[in-house]
């Protein structure tokens, strides 16, 4: 069985073209939605992937539809051909139940891994030549160390609520508390 889902980004955009296409492709379901595509939960999307059964194909006009990243993307295919099914894209011509399609997939997912481990690489490279600046990152501190060991000295006290020492040092619980491992 074949799933198509459709998706738009704005209320004001239609899904004339993706629902032609895929109607075209004789998609037996069609699932539509008209939501960003870097919004993480889409609902039809779930709903197609939930409906699906082993030996079915996802079909989508273009890869943009489906994924929020390449990253993303590979996830669901991966995802789907763990689970017995299979994907498909109209306008690349990516289709997992061919051995090409496969072939092509795997070399997308290969230059996405590809992308991380440059992207990790240069970070690193980033963070070595900071620290040799003598520049550390992360957050600043919220509290200095006189502050630090104030809060401390209020806490032993076990008379003064934890929410008060929150406020008084405008800070949250979860803060409060990694202060105290420290």
């Amino acid at each position: 069985m074949k799933i198509g889902y459709a998706r738009v980004s704005t209320e004001d955009q239609n899904l004339y073209l993706q629902n032609d296409a895929l109607k075209e492709a004789n998609c037996d379901h069609i699932y539509e939605e008209k939501m960003s595509g870097k919004i993480k939960d889409r609902p039809a999307l779930d709903e197609a992937l939930n409906f699906m059964r082993k030996g079915d194909t996802l079909v989508v006009w273009k890869l943009d539809r489906l994924g929020r990243s390449i990253k993303h993307l590979i996830e669901i295919i991966n995802n789907l051909m763990d689970n017995g099914m299979y994907f498909m894209s109209l306008q690349e011509k990516i289709d997992t139940t061919s051995t090409s399609g496969k072939l092509i997939f795997h070399i997308f997912a290969a230059l996405a891994e590809f992308e991380r481990e440059i992207i990790s690489e240069r970070t690193k490279a980033g963070l070595k030549a900071a620290r040799a600046r003598g520049r550390f990152g992360g957050r600043p501190k919220k509290l200095n160390e006189e502050q630090t060991k104030m809060v401390k000295k209020m806490w032993k006290d076990h008379t003064i609520p934890i929410d008060e020492i929150c406020r008084t040092f405008d800070i949250s619980r979860p803060t409060l508390y990694n202060y105290l491992k420290e």
